[in-house]
């Protein structure tokens, strides 16, 4: 009597992309002959960032005495909304002029609209200093953990692209769609409250956004489930998108980070309840099997990303700057090949 045994050698692929959009390694050395804004490629200095501690912050919209906004929408303003819910563009607006008393306007209008694109901005050409600046009006700078970012300007997040057809090919044969849904760095113990996203250069038609009202989102669920979830608190970390990119060789600028957030936040300004969701950072919802954890996640997840009626969908042109509410918000962009 003989036996026989089969073996089948299995060669492990290579890591894709966490996010295709995102670089986690050094671009192509002619890319800064082919972009007109070098200075935002992907920079890899090895900085090292501690967890951000707690801090003290002050909400600009909560400074606005008068709701019409009549430092900020002044005569020869358009504003046109997107959808009733959430979502304007801005038009007759250059951020980069507007005083302190309309930049607490715009805070104010940010929050209650969401996200706000104002077309055709100088700030893009001020350069990486001056946007920071800007920025800082609005809350306190938070640091990427990987992913390239503007030399000596660590709070820039860069989305990069450059024709990279085999890693997008590669990055299809494993995945049916390159679209997260998320909030922003929702693992931190405080996530930001209002982001700039700015287009310096792009293709003339796809990578839209769109994004979810999640105060809208949570109004639309009957009373009896709001009553669960306003009792229910996630654990979101950092670490499988920091192990990716280690594995994938690119740079870590962070350890990774765990914390634990109420899924219905409330508002500041509006003091509306929001959904706080993610869909790559929660791990599972604390005092819940794994199997309660996902099957409520994905419901949730699924509401957010179906629901077309509380949902605005952003176009993108060169020169263009969005502004958006991370607190009320749930976002993803489309990273339609070209």
């Amino acid at each position: 009597m003989s036996t026989s045994t089969a073996t089948t050698v299995v060669q492990a692929e290579a890591p894709i992309s966490y996010d295709i959009n995102l670089p986690y390694v050094k671009v192509g050395e002619d890319a800064g002959t082919e972009t007109e804004y070098p200075k935002y490629l992907p920079n890899w200095d090895k900085v090292w960032f501690d967890p951000l501690p707690h801090f003290d912050f002050e909400d600009p919209a909560l400074r606005v005495k008068d709701k019409t906004k009549p430092n900020l929408i002044k005569p020869g303003v358009f504003i046109s909304d997107i959808q009733p819910g959430l979502g304007s563009v801005v038009n007759g607006v250059q951020l980069n002029k507007l005083s302190p008393a309309a930049k607490d306007e715009l805070a104010l209008l940010i929050s209650e609209r969401k996200v706000l694109a104002f077309p055709d901005q100088d700030l893009i050409d001020d350069g990486p200093a001056t946007q920071q600046e800007f920025m800082r009006y609005f809350g306190k700078p938070n640091y990427q953990p990987v992913s390239g970012s503007v030399k000596g300007q660590p709070g820039f997040h860069i989305i990069h692209r450059d024709g990279n057809k085999e890693e997008i090919a590669r990055f299809f044969e494993q995945k049916t769609t390159s679209t997260l849904w998320h909030q922003d760095v929702s693992y931190e113990i405080q996530p930001p409250g209002y982001v700039l996203l700015g287009l310096l250069q792009g293709p003339s038609t796809g990578g839209d956004t769109v994004f979810a009202a999640t105060d809208l989102a949570y109004s639309r669920l009957s009373p009896t489930f709001r009553k669960l979830l306003d009792q229910l608190h996630a654990i979101h970390t950092s670490a499988k998108m920091i192990n990716h990119a280690r594995s994938a060789g690119g740079l870590v600028r962070k350890d990774p980070i765990t914390t634990l957030h109420p899924i219905v936040r409330i508002h500041p300004v509006t003091g509306a309840k929001c959904l706080f969701l993610n869909g790559e950072f929660i791990t599972k919802i604390e005092g819940m099997k794994e199997v309660e954890s996902k099957l409520l996640l994905d419901f949730l997840i699924n509401h957010m990303v179906t629901g077309h009626d509380f949902q605005a969908r952003v176009k993108w042109a060169p020169r263009t700057i969005v502004m958006f509410d991370n607190r009320s918000t749930f976002r993803k962009s489309n990273a339609e090949t070209p």
